[in-house]
């Protein structure tokens, strides 16, 4: 039974996040299909962003009027939203509108806008509802949280999205009445395996399947006798559970009312310079791994070729279950380690983005060890950081209902924060250049 529910936990954490990974898997064969064409990602990068509206909404909730909304019913509508909206998008992502007299990818947009405020609403529910479930259960859901961008990449990978094959082309040139030949090379991107439509149905039925783990966790039985209390007999609140919980889950984390407590929040075990300093660390981590390294990963990997760049993403993308299974057998919780693996990997993350501001002449561009430094790098840089966040949401899950959901806001503050950093920097200023990946030529 505790395998069952180990499993239940992986695929509900797998719905968090499988829509927006596999729309950006996804993108090599949807951009030259659409008006919009590269601007694309940087659109997405802003309805992410805009969808922040959704866990703000629910994080004040819970600070002003806690016990309100019940937390169930909103994770039941998210998850459905997730499954009509992916559905549809697979029938109507490349129909088109005309908007100030020129042709838009409105559905597309509209349904992306949908999708992502499913994902990143589930940051300030689906963590607090683990709350409902013993606390080794917290770190499989992280681990299912990894798969939702593991198993997109690797079914984009059977599609053969994004393959190109360069071919020998030749140009006649006609100069003043003279004609000669020129001689180039010219990428070429392989046809998919199977159509865009095809992976859209797939994500609609990786929702479909997150539903169904949800449900189980609220209604078998075996998961009943799992939860650490009876305080959830139905995955929903007993009437009257406000006035019984712990005087610390009915108000709001950070409100400070005996300034004798030590901690702000919860057992009291941390102070609020400790509970501050892994909340800038929540921030920070996630700022890097969710918006600030992917935005320049094509950059830092494509110089060393096609190879390098898909096996850096497929490798990366097994990391982070990777270390979530590393927590579930050695959950260190030392916040002095977890400074240390943070500056570790800031520090790997900030080679990737030399390299990718380098680009398209990065360093040992033309060499053996120059791939596998990228390509490693990019696993270390996943791999430490996805062990920090694991483990601070496990110490924060020990503190409380509400330490989660504050938790998943500050998720989602890191990631705004790093697109807001980032989008200038990229879609603005021009900061990273890419090469031709037939053509360019290095010393």
């Amino acid at each position: 039974m505790s395998l069952f529910i180990h499993i239940l936990a992986c695929l509900f954490g797998m719905g968090s996040w499988v829509s927006i990974n596999g729309l950006w898997v996804e993108l090599p064969l949807i951009v030259p299909q659409i008006p919009e064409g590269w601007y694309l990602p940087s659109y997405l990068s802003v309805l992410i962003q805009m969808a922040n509206v959704g866990p703000l909404f629910i994080t004040l909730m819970h600070r002003f009027r806690p016990g309100v909304l019940n937390e169930t019913v909103v994770i039941y509508v998210i998850i459905s939203l997730g499954v009509v909206a992916s559905f549809l998008l697979a029938f109507f992502w490349k129909e088109t509108l005309v908007v100030a007299g020129v042709p838009r990818s409105v559905a597309l947009l509209l349904l992306t806008f949908f999708l992502s405020t499913v994902d990143c609403t589930s940051s300030v529910t689906f963590l607090p509802f683990m709350m409902r479930l013993k606390p080794q259960y917290l770190t499989t859901y992280f681990v299912g949280e990894g798969v939702s961008g593991l198993l997109p990449a690797l079914v984009a990978l059977v599609q053969g999205v994004g393959v190109v094959h360069c071919n020998n082309c030749t140009r006649m040139i006609n100069d003043t009445g003279s004609v000669s030949l020129s001689y180039e090379l010219q990428a070429h991107y392989q046809p998919a395996n199977f159509s865009a439509e095809v992976f859209f149905f797939f994500l609609c039925a990786m929702m479909l399947v997150c539903l169904g783990a949800f449900i189980l966790l609220n209604y078998h039985p075996a998961v009943a006798q799992e939860r650490p209390n009876a305080r959830y007999p139905n995955g929903v609140l007993e009437k009257g559970e406000a006035a019984q919980m712990n005087p610390t889950e009915q108000k709001a984390m950070i409100k400070q009312s005996d300034i004798k407590t030590k901690s702000c929040f919860g057992t009291g075990m941390y102070s609020r310079i400790q509970v501050l300093y892994m909340f800038f660390i929540l921030a920070w981590v996630n700022g890097l791994t969710n918006v600030v390294l992917p935005s320049v990963q094509s950059y830092s990997c494509l110089p060393y070729g096609n190879s390098a760049y898909h096996l850096s993403a497929t490798m990366a993308a097994v990391s982070n279950p990777l270390a979530c299974f590393i927590a579930m057998f050695f959950p260190t919780r030392s916040l002095l380690l977890l400074g240390a693996l943070t500056l570790f990997g800031s520090g790997v993350g900030a080679y990737i983005i030399g390299m990718a501001v380098l680009s398209p002449c990065p360093l040992l561009v033309n060499e053996t060890s120059g791939t596998f430094l990228i390509v490693g790098s990019w696993i270390f840089f996943i791999l430490t950081l996805s062990y920090v966040k694991v483990i601070i949401g496990v110490i924060l899950r020990d503190e409380g209902h509400s330490a989660l959901v504050w938790c998943g806001a500050v998720v989602q503050l890191g990631s705004f924060m790093g697109a807001v950093t980032m989008f200038p920097l990229v879609s603005v200023y021009s900061l990273f250049l890419s090469g031709d990946p037939c053509n360019t030529k290095c010393p």
